[in-house]
């Protein structure tokens, strides 16, 4: 919190609350409970008991309150952060007098009878879609995004490959990592051509299942999201009514498509809506239906690619009268603590706002790269780089090496997050890259016939330069390149074999 209110904590104080059941306000613990373990769920739940039922954001409200009066505090901003979006949105219900303004940052979408919505939490395979339209290489492959990749999984499920599995391709179509935006639609179009390279390059980073987890504060996290969502079940329903009811759903309108249930958790619907065996017997809408929210000022940071798409996040939040709603494109979950130039401009915007309630849009952006369209497998294939100083022979060999350039810092994107401490990784079609100071090719081939080796540095500002000999079967070519990396528009310049171009 210190990182990202900055400057902000020399002009006001932070009082940061644990809801109740979680952390140190009275934990809710259930020792061997885990969401992926659908069996002691119902068990964890009769452990607790009853009060487990209190264990939600409309309780949190009236503690943050009374924690507040206790202090003899006057009228307080809130920012509120993922969940505590809903946090929010239900002391604001609750206590509007009590406010001053509210940040919200990847916020929470609460349905009409003010209940959190939950039902659609899986399905991102329209980011997919969004990434690629705003390509015109991607755009222009038949079909779309979003159709390629349910052909791709339903190949996988007929055909299973030991190098990427269906469960794998889940973490693959969240572009909120840049090198899978950049890359997953066109590795899916090459994987379904014959071509499973880039694909099977992806997946390398992805566990092959998911991880047991094991999270001390299961039962508090239960106790919110069971007692503050709307589920594909009535909430009144016993649980075995509530299996059946979220089974029909989820075979009715399918809102994880293209996959099925058992391709993400194995041990089937339980684990896919835990809340399913948890009771949730007392009514506690954390924004009571048809309830004024008050007239505050009110920033709402919404990422093109998270969760909730801005459009879902702008008509939840209507009920706040003074409420601006600001589009990150390519934005992600959990905008404010990026440690990236995206963080950092919406770090700034938060700031701006709390301290004088205004909204200064900065801009910010997500947005520094474009989709593939293809990967090509030889140089021929490569569309010639538009430089008129040079022959087309010239240019297919000058492009191959840019893309071999390009596709190596990439990997560096200051957006991403998977790749975030990659030290090296084998080339697309062979060699090696080491990413240290800087990032060095050691025979990269990106297609087949054309290695290179050569250093690439990369600025902190996005300037990259490098200084690359790029072998065909032929002969040995001299290349420097000096281009803006991360940018929808690169810029190139540089010599090949000593002849200028731009």
């Amino acid at each position: 919190m210190q990182r990202v209110l900055g400057p902000v904590l020399e002009r006001k104080n932070l009082l940061v609350m644990d809801p109740r059941g979680m952390g140190k306000s009275s934990p809710l613990l259930c020792p061997g409970a885990g969401l992926e373990k659908p069996e002691t769920i119902a068990a964890c739940a009769k452990s607790v008991g009853p009060r487990g039922a209190y264990f939600t954001a409309d309780q949190a409200s009236h503690d943050l309150d009374a924690i507040r009066r206790a202090l003899g505090l006057g009228k307080v901003s809130f920012y509120g952060n993922s969940y505590g979006t809903l946090y929010a949105q239900a002391y604001a219900a609750r206590y509007p007098g009590s406010l001053d303004a509210i940040f919200l940052d990847s916020s929470v979408v609460v349905d009409r009878d003010g209940y959190a919505s939950w039902k659609n939490y899986w399905s991102r395979l329209r980011q997919l879609d969004l990434v690629c339209a705003r390509s015109t290489a991607c755009d222009a492959l038949p079909g779309s995004a979003s159709d390629n990749w349910t052909r791709l999984v339903d190949r996988l499920r007929e055909r299973p490959d030991p190098k990427v599995s269906v469960f794998q391709t889940v973490a693959l179509s969240n572009v909120w990592e840049p090198v899978f935006g950049r890359e997953a639609t066109a590795a899916a179009d090459a994987y379904l051509r014959g071509d499973p390279a880039p694909l099977h390059r992806l997946a390398r980073l992805i566990p092959a299942t998911l991880p047991p987890a094991n999270d001390p504060d299961v039962a508090g996290y239960l106790g919110f999201r069971c007692g503050d969502g709307t589920f594909p079940f009535d909430r009144l329903a016993s649980a075995a009514e509530r299996q059946v009811q979220a089974e029909r759903y989820y075979e009715r309108v399918r809102p994880l498509g293209p996959y099925q249930i058992t391709d993400i958790l194995p041990s089937g619907i339980g684990s896919v809506e835990p809340c399913v065996n948890w009771p949730t017997p007392r009514h506690s809408p954390p924004r009571p239906a048809g309830q004024a929210l008050p007239a505050v000022p009110v920033l709402v940071m919404a990422g093109e690619i998270d969760m909730n798409s801005p459009a879902e996040v702008t008509q939840s939040l209507r009920a706040f009268p003074n409420a601006t709603i600001v589009r990150v494109p390519f934005g992600p979950h959990a905008l404010t603590s990026g440690t990236s130039p995206m963080g950092d401009c919406v770090r700034g915007m938060l700031r701006t706002f709390l301290t004088t309630k205004k909204v200064t849009d900065q801009h910010c952006t997500g947005e520094n790269y474009r989709a593939l369209g293809a990967f090509p497998q030889t140089v021929e294939e490569v569309p010639p780089t538009p430089a008129r100083e040079l022959s087309i022979a010239q240019r297919r060999v000058l492009a191959a090496t840019f893309a071999t350039a390009t596709d190596a810092t990439a990997r560096r994107n200051p957006n991403g997050y998977v790749y975030a401490r990659l030290q090296n990784e084998p080339g697309l079609r062979g060699g090696q890259v080491t990413f240290g100071q800087d990032i060095t090719l050691d025979e990269v081939r990106f297609v087949r016939d054309l290695r290179v080796s050569g250093p690439i540095k990369l600025t902190s500002d996005g300037r990259a330069t490098a200084t690359l000999r790029a072998e065909t079967g032929e002969r040995t070519h001299e290349i420097t390149l000096t281009w803006t990396a991360f940018s929808t528009h690169p810029s190139l310049s540089g010599t090949f074999d000593g002849i200028p171009f731009d």
